[in-house]
């Protein structure tokens, strides 16, 4: 709107009837005009002045139009424009209004805008400052979560390998839902119909502002729950009831879908009815028509189970029974062959009686032989006495052997030693610097061994024997 058409708008809307302006009259050349009667104005008062009718007039209007350009300052608050095919409009929402919008404004999106007109007046644009907004129609609300499908889609958030394995019998279960209404007290009767188990609830809200938030902090909450005195669920049912498309949107906010697919947590989503479908239920690990029927998918039925271990139970006797009937026959059939066991037990003793004749036999004459030869050994054997005699006097031998040449070894190797020292002590590093030597070193203290080491302007120690240094530089 520009500012032509704000004065031909408040002309229309005035109910002052114009008067009819008289005619001009003729000056004399002579003659100076009259002064105006219009009174003067500055910039600021007619900037306001503008602000005030735009506000007044448009104080509470509904536009439709495809957001752009949007942007969230650090204020907080968010700039935009709203368009359609002709026209432009900035739009303004302010921080606090903006976290209570019904819907997460995007670019493209097809929305209808509650507020008034204003104006700035430091650059003389107006724009129109947003109470409410609400997408157009459920076809523009099915276009954007489409669109939001096919981004979390692409990152991989859906897909089957992401998908866990839900346990076969779980011992705890985390209900997110609503603390009240008939969603919780459905998969409580559930579960104690099909097998009781230990459920901890997390109420959260399921509709409106902050709902999806809620969600997320619990599904989040559950995870994080190792090392406290809760025990951390085995698997989550994230429930409620059935409702329109925008009772459900809070389960299609990207966040929320970003937390099911992150969670450790198996989770199952059962949100509305079996034909209500939302994003969290391609990230969840699996989907339930109904929170009944997520009660249903997270235990078994109880009594199933026990008619099956019944069944079991008897066909593992059976087939026992049976194998042991089949063990009896083939041992029956052994006994028929192995014959009567008393006379093959005689023909047995009547061997072992055999054997133990010729080992007595063969020990008797073993006797005989190793009694012969310890009499030959013992014939060829010294006494005991003529033995010690012998090793006493080779004792002294060598002992008085060891007295006499122990002081001559001694002084050899003392002399061997003392000339070993002063080799060692030519040797040393002082001795090799007192016979005219000089060490030569580096800036970093090192010795230098070889002059390739050396680079032209190096700086370079030399160390004489009396500790004596002097400083050069290398010239090649």
């Amino acid at each position: 709107m520009t500012t032509e058409d704000l004065f031909s708008h408040s002309a229309k809307t005035s109910t002052e009837t114009p008067k009819a302006k008289p005619a001009a009259p003729k000056l004399d050349a002579t003659e100076k005009p009259a002064l105006s009667n219009v009174p003067e104005m500055s910039v600021s008062e007619l900037a306001n002045s503008l602000k005030r009718t735009l506000e007044q007039t448009y104080s509470h209007i509904r536009i439709r139009g495809e957001l752009s350009g949007l942007k969230v300052a650090a204020s907080g608050h968010l700039y935009g424009d709203i368009k359609d095919e002709n026209s432009n409009i900035n739009i303004i929402c302010w921080r606090g209004t903006l976290s209570k919008l019904n819907i997460k404004p995007e670019d493209g999106m097809d929305v209808i805008v509650t507020g008034k007109v204003s104006s700035y007046p430091k650059s003389s644009r107006y724009q129109v400052i947003i109470n409410s907004m609400e997408l157009a129609g459920e076809g523009a609300l099915l276009k954007m979560l489409e669109e939001r499908r096919k981004k979390l889609a692409a990152e991989g958030l859906f897909d089957d390998t992401r998908k866990k394995q839900l346990p076969f019998l779980p011992e705890t279960i985390g209900v997110i839902t609503s603390p009240t209404g008939a969603v919780i007290r459905d998969i409580m009767h559930r579960l104690k119909d099909r097998f009781p188990r230990h459920v901890l609830l997390w109420p959260v809200k399921v509709q409106g502002d902050g709902a999806a938030d809620q969600v997320v902090q619990a599904i989040n909450g559950f995870n994080n729950l190792d090392g406290s005195t809760l025990k951390k669920p085995d698997i989550l049912i994230v429930a409620r009831g059935g409702g329109s498309l925008e009772d459900l949107m809070a389960f299609n906010e990207e966040s929320l879908v970003r937390a099911v697919a992150a969670s450790n947590i198996p989770i199952i989503s059962a949100v509305g009815h079996e034909t209500d479908t939302t994003l969290i239920d391609y990230a969840s690990d699996l989907r339930a028509p109904t929170p009944t029927g997520a009660a249903e998918m997270g235990v078994p039925m109880r009594v199933q189970l026990m008619a099956q271990l019944s069944d079991n139970q008897e066909r593992l006797i059976s087939a026992s029974s049976r194998l042991l009937d089949h063990k009896r026959t083939v041992l029956d059939a052994w006994s028929a062959k192995l014959g009567n066991p008393a006379q093959l037990l005689e023909n047995r003793m009547q061997a072992i009686d055999h054997l133990g004749d010729k080992l007595n036999n063969a020990l008797r004459q073993n006797v005989s032989v190793k009694e012969n030869q310890c009499n030959k050994v013992t014939g060829r054997l010294r006494s005991p006495k003529d033995l010690i005699q012998s090793a006493q006097q080779a004792l002294e031998y060598q002992t008085e052997r060891l007295i006499k040449t122990t002081p001559r070894i001694i002084q050899d190797k003392r002399t061997s030693l003392t000339s070993l020292t002063r080799i060692l002590e030519s040797l040393s590093f002082k001795r090799v610097l007192e016979r005219g030597f000089a060490a030569v070193k580096n800036s970093s203290g090192n010795i230098i061994s070889s002059g390739k080491t050396v680079q032209n302007e190096d700086s370079l120690s030399i160390l004489f024997a009396n500790d004596e240094k002097l400083r050069v530089k290398a010239e090649k």
